[in-house]
């Protein structure tokens, strides 16, 4: 049997926790910031986790991340 590829796009934007949890970075951060205000700014920084409806879509893609 042949080996499950991991699509290599999703590895490098996603990270997958100890506890299974899938982390993303927020959008809207990479042009059109002079309007954007600094506590928006600040909170696109952070590091949010993909919610659990989402986390389906994902399973194929990175087939060995459990």
């Amino acid at each position: 049997m042949n080996k499950l590829k991991t699509n290599q796009s999703i590895c490098k934007r996603f990270k997958v926790t100890s506890n299974f949890k899938i982390l993303r970075r927020k959008s809207c951060k990479s042009h059109l910031l002079q309007k954007k205000s600094s506590k928006r700014k600040r909170n696109l920084r952070r590091v949010s986790i993909v919610h659990l409806n989402d986390k389906g879509n994902f399973i194929n893609s990175l087939p060995y991340f459990n």
